[in-house]
């Protein structure tokens, strides 16, 4: 069964500029390029390009922005039998990217908040499928799709980006919470916890994986704690390193691979991410990470 990722799809105007702007600030670069984005959309082609059979339900509008939101979807062979064309612009994000990969985005979500639960039919729920979602989306959809993914059986991902509040009943009911530190940080201070994948775990009760970018990821299950390094690489854009990491985990524990494989293939790909621009544009074919999985 596919992994079936319900989230955004976003269409990516990049501008590559000498600096990131700060407030008040217009800082001009040479040009910019529009690439298919959003965290939903990239984890789907990211888990597709990493061989498996994926699906994505999200939320596009009817204007030419959508065309470029799909690019990536599409040429990765997503299904996208669950897509929703809706009256609202196609979700639109600015990703400014400074010499050294570092970037500063900010997204209209358009679409995106148009997107329902009740796009994933109860059929396509069963204990065969990963089910990967993320928080640019209503997050009441969200936790909507979880009650019934875990009632199916299915296998439910939650990757907490961008941070926002979800009902820990929700979090309760997943099989795997990932989050970057900052992601952690700001979940443990309403939690109560300690920050890292144990602490949350301890809150929870459930298995958490926490990316530490170069410093590599780290997770608590019920059994020993695993940590995975990061694969060294000259970084050019680290826009979606972490959608290449959700998406390959995601790819891999539709494999039946145990946690920690699967964590070190996510860092090889996340890696991999790093060294070309943009987001969906950067994800890597499975051939890539197993190339430097190989080297590493």
């Amino acid at each position: 069964m596919p992994v079936l990722v319900f989230g955004s799809v976003i269409a990516d105007l990049v501008f590559a500029l000498p600096q990131l702007p700060a407030p008040g600030l217009t800082v001009l670069g040479p040009g910019y390029a529009a690439l298919p984005g959003g965290k939903g959309a990239n984890q789907a082609v990211a888990a597709a390009l990493d061989g498996a059979p994926t699906g994505f339900a999200g939320a596009v509008g009817e204007d030419a922005m959508a065309e470029v939101a799909l690019a990536g979807l599409r040429g990765a062979g997503v299904d996208l039998g669950r897509l929703a064309r809706v009256a609202a612009p196609t979700g639109c994000a600015a990703v400014c990217v400074d010499p050294a990969g570092r970037n500063q985005i900010a997204v209209g979500s358009g679409a995106n908040l148009a997107a329902r639960a009740s796009q994933v039919e109860g059929g396509a729920l069963s204990p065969a499928t990963v089910l990967l979602l993320q928080m640019e989306v209503p997050p009441e959809e969200n936790a909507a799709l979880i009650r019934r993914a875990r009632a199916a059986g299915a296998r439910v991902v939650l990757n907490l980006a961008p941070a926002a509040a979800m009902p820990v009943e929700a979090l309760g009911a997943l099989d795997l919470l990932v989050a970057n530190e900052h992601e952690a940080a700001w979940l443990a201070a309403r939690l109560g916890c300690g920050a890292d994948a144990a602490g949350l775990r301890a809150a929870l009760g459930i298995d958490v994986a926490v990316t530490l970018g170069e410093a590599g990821a780290e997770a608590a299950t019920g059994s020993s704690p695993l940590r995975v390094p990061a694969f060294p690489v000259a970084a050019v854009d680290t826009t979606g390193a972490g959608d290449a990491w959700c998406g390959v985990l995601a790819a891999a524990l539709d494999r039946g691979w145990p946690l920690e494989a699967a964590m070190r293939r996510a860092s090889a790909a996340a890696a991999l991410s790093c060294t070309r621009p943009g987001a969906a544009a950067a994800m890597p074919q499975a051939a890539e990470t197993e190339a430097l999985l190989r080297r590493g």
